[in-house]
């Protein structure tokens, strides 16, 4: 595959159209199957859709019919909040899902004008560089809020290989991206089985049930069993299986406190300990947290509040974003907006995270303060909870530990994918390497 790079204004390829400014007071949070406006905060930095862990608006208003969108449109984020302009030209594309998506204002659509030329999957990754981003943030207005426009987009030089190695150069990236996603969702499904059988075995009492009803507990071998009993009995919380008992919450878990070190102190940051805040929490159905975007060292985390978490304690956010839940997949901090949350029972720390996941309706209902919500280590208190003994406890950690072990190495594996992906994106698109190249790169990580 050869044939000369040529430099282009991206305004010969493409055209950028404006978005609708749809009345935010006709944005609605309940979800029944209306067009959904995308919003900046939909976006994932490393580019792409992230519906399914951000808010999601319906429109319940009228609108333009031509700022429906379609499946493969591709947007760009116009407004940069942060004075390094680091979103600006992010990109992603509309889902293929059913679901009705608006352009909304301060977003870009990106329209192919020369298929002759140029691969709208190639520019995709182009969106994605960093020579792209420096020149929306060059060219940008504004101080606080950065924002660019069409005609800046269109004005940018473009360094364009010949037709059928774009396709290709997108092809080796996109692949990259497929598998990610793939795991992503793998994630999801796995995830939604270890929640349905906590659901069943603590919530709707199944293998309880089916014994009471002399029958044998689906799915379940006769050592697990013969671990529930074949009676439920009264309780404050309403029916429970008999030799079970209800408990304020606090009283079977513990609680560890987060901190931040001075910022002012350079020899607190940037050390080997990863550090916790809210923006670190998992995506839906990934579950655990491997790596955060601060870190600290030894010496910030003596000289402050937080203490360095084990692996599988469960972290939950505590104020402003409240309720967000990780598993810690490493040792690590977190800061003073989190509580880190351990059993009390040895060996159940899987079985505490599900059962913070299947109260925190009912923590979120309990948050008070007047300018955040919050949880206090008190609201622990006053939520009671259906406790198993020990011994069931630690069965359903049996029972889920190939599961959530399953998604930490998904997850894992996602993160070298983008590592590699972030590493062969700018030489492929500078000319750097080539297709074959990078598919030997490939080829010797897989």
């Amino acid at each position: 595959m050869s044939g000369a790079w040529t430099e282009v204004r991206l305004g010969d390829l493409v055209s950028v159209r404006h978005g609708w400014p749809f009345r935010s007071e006709l944005f609605s949070d309940e979800l029944t199957g209306r067009p959904i406006v995308v919003a900046i905060g939909n976006f994932n930095y490393s580019g792409g859709f992230r519906f399914d862990s951000t808010a999601v608006k319906e429109y319940t208003g009228e609108y333009p019919k031509e700022y429906e969108l379609a499946p493969g449109d591709v947007l760009l984020v116009m407004t940069c909040q942060t004075a390094g302009g680091e979103i600006l030209g992010i990109p992603a594309r509309v889902p293929n899902d059913g679901r009705t998506y608006l352009h909304n204002q301060r977003l870009g659509k990106v329209v192919l004008q020369r298929r002759d030329a140029a691969s709208l999957d190639y520019l995709y990754w182009v969106f994605l560089s960093r020579p792209f981003n420096q020149h929306l943030f060059q060219t940008a207005s504004g101080t606080k809020i950065l924002h660019t426009s069409p005609g800046r987009i269109e004005a940018c030089p473009v360094r364009l290989p010949p037709l059928d190695e774009q396709k290709a150069i997108a092809g080796v990236l996109g692949a990259l991206d497929d598998k990610i996603d793939l795991n992503r969702r793998m994630n999801r499904t796995l995830e939604a089985m270890a929640q349905a059988l906590f659901r069943s075995w603590f919530v709707d009492f199944d293998p309880v049930r089916a014994k009471a009803e002399g029958r044998q507990p689906e799915g379940m071998d006769a050592e697990t069993a013969a671990l529930f009993q074949s009676r439920l009995v009264n309780s404050e919380l309403g029916e429970i299986p008999e030799g079970w008992s209800t408990q304020a919450l606090s009283s079977c878990i513990e609680l560890r406190t987060g901190g931040t070190p001075r910022t002012s102190e350079s020899q607190y940051w940037g050390g080997e300990i990863p550090w916790f805040s809210v923006k670190d929490a998992p995506a839906d159905g990934d579950v655990w947290v491997i790596h955060t975007e601060k870190t600290i060292t030894q010496l910030g985390l003596e000289n402050c509040a937080a203490e360095l978490l084990p692996p599988r304690t469960t972290i939950i956010s505590a104020r402003g974003t409240v309720g967000k839940l990780a598993l810690t997949a490493v040792p690590m901090a977190i800061n003073q907006s989190c509580y880190g949350v351990r059993s009390k029972q040895h060996g159940a720390d899987f079985f505490a995270y599900y059962l913070l996941k299947s109260t925190v309706d009912r923590l979120r209902a309990r948050t008070h303060g007047s300018v955040f919500d919050t949880i206090t280590r008190e609201t622990f208190s006053t939520l009671s909870v259906v406790l198993p003994p020990a011994a069931v406890q630690r069965r359903f950690e049996s029972a889920v530990f190939s599961i959530l072990g399953r998604i930490e190495l998904n997850l894992r594996e996602s993160v070298t994918l983008g590592q590699l992906r972030d590493l062969l994106l700018p030489k492929l698109i500078s000319g750097e390497i080539r297709v074959s190249d990078a598919e030997a790169q490939l080829a010797a990580s897989a």
